[in-house]
């Protein structure tokens, strides 16, 4: 028995696997395909796009006004409660008046001495009148009276004017309603003493009404010249009425940030009332064709926007200005154009250029037939050898 025979029935397996390895090593290694990764596109294509919109608000009087005293006092009487219909000229609410009385008594006083004066000095002027007559006093002294009247004249005009001044702060004790409405809030109770030109009560015209809204500043500029605005009430949602904006905010208000909005109600829009909910609705069509996108087809990274492109099955990443939003979609004003397929989804597992596969096509796999052929041509070189 032959020495390699002894080893070969000692060592059978390490022979068998040293002869596997000889014969791999005389066949190529296989070649690495890269990974296709199946992703969901669209084809990009410009139309007109939809403003919808829509904005809540309350339904207000057009005209309210807030009522105050033009006195300051203390209110000893409230006539009204919210809800209460009211005519011009009704009363509101009381101040006690008697701190004006006594200043229009002491004004009617005033007024009585610059009288009495301004008759003393008119009897005066008569009889040195008489006497300038038959020429016992000068001129001089005659002009001096006749001065002395016209200041006394003029006593009396300035103690009239106070009299009347002060008759009128006594009747504004009394708060009347300026118009024909309904009170809406009362801000004062009986008691509360008031400076003047508070506001006490409010009071809210009837006939035309109106919705207030408010418009995110985004909006506010596509929505300005909207001319098809409907008004729905949240208690009759299936009604619908044509609005009319009548008044967009300059200023955004501080509390919120948004643009206050005042919508005309129609006059067919009886049944609205003061304070109910309204929806209003803006419809119209960008004056230019847009191209708009799903959200998920925007890639962010480091503080850019991209989307990802797909040419002959594979991707790239372009750069995109978002021009905003119409409902759950997002219109790009730059970096794509019409007729290119953009990924909709799986857009955070792609790498410029990734080989992809649309769902829904059937596009042929990258280098499939060159990989068969390649990996036939392996096989058939390892049983040569």
């Amino acid at each position: 028995m032959t020495a390699f025979t002894r080893l070969r029935q000692i060592y059978p397996l390490t022979i068998v696997a040293f002869a596997v390895a000889v014969l791999a090593g005389c066949s190529k290694p296989a070649e690495k395909t890269e990974e296709v990764r199946p992703v969901r596109a669209m084809v990009l294509a410009a139309d007109d796009v939809a403003v919808d919109a829509e904005f809540s608000g309350e339904v207000r009087a057009r005209v309210e006004s807030r009522l105050g005293f033009r006195v300051g006092g203390k209110i000893v009487a409230r006539k009204v409660d919210v809800g209460t219909v009211v005519k011009k000229g009704q009363v509101l609410m009381q101040l006690d008046p008697q701190d004006l009385q006594l200043a229009q008594a002491q004004a009617l006083a005033g007024l009585r001495s610059a009288e009495t004066n301004r008759d003393l000095a008119q009897a005066e002027l008569k009889r040195y009148q008489e006497l300038r007559a038959k020429n016992f006093v000068s001129a001089a002294v005659l002009d001096a009276k006749d001065a002395g009247f016209k200041a006394a004249q003029a006593n009396v005009d300035a103690a009239h004017a106070a009299y009347r001044g002060q008759s009128n702060q006594a009747g504004y004790s009394a708060l009347v309603a300026d118009i024909d409405g309904v009170v809406t809030a009362v801000d004062a109770e009986v008691g509360q003493v008031v400076a003047a030109g508070t506001p006490v009560v409010r009071v809210a015209k009837q006939g035309e009404k109106e919705v207030v809204i408010g418009l995110p500043e985004d909006k506010v500029d596509s929505l300005r010249r909207v001319s098809d605005v409907q008004i729905r009430l949240w208690a009759d949602p299936q009604r619908s009425v044509p609005g009319k904006i009548r008044e967009i905010s300059p200023v955004a208000d501080a509390a919120t940030r948004t643009y206050t909005v005042k919508v005309t109600i129609p006059d067919t829009l009886d049944d609205a009332k003061l304070g109910m909910t309204a929806v209003v609705q803006f419809n119209a069509k960008t004056a230019a064709p847009q191209i708009k996108v799903p959200l998920t087809a925007l890639f962010y990274e480091k503080s850019a926007t991209s989307v990802w492109l797909v040419e002959r099955n594979a991707v790239k990443l372009v750069p995109v200005t978002v021009g905003g939003a119409v409902g759950n979609d997002i219109v790009l004003a730059t970096g794509v154009k019409a007729g290119q397929t953009v990924v909709t989804a799986g857009v955070n597992l792609l790498k410029p250029g990734q080989q992809v596969r649309i769902l829904g096509q059937d596009l042929p796999a990258a280098g499939g037939a060159g990989a068969a052929a390649s990996a036939s041509a392996a096989v058939q070189a390892g049983s040569a050898k």
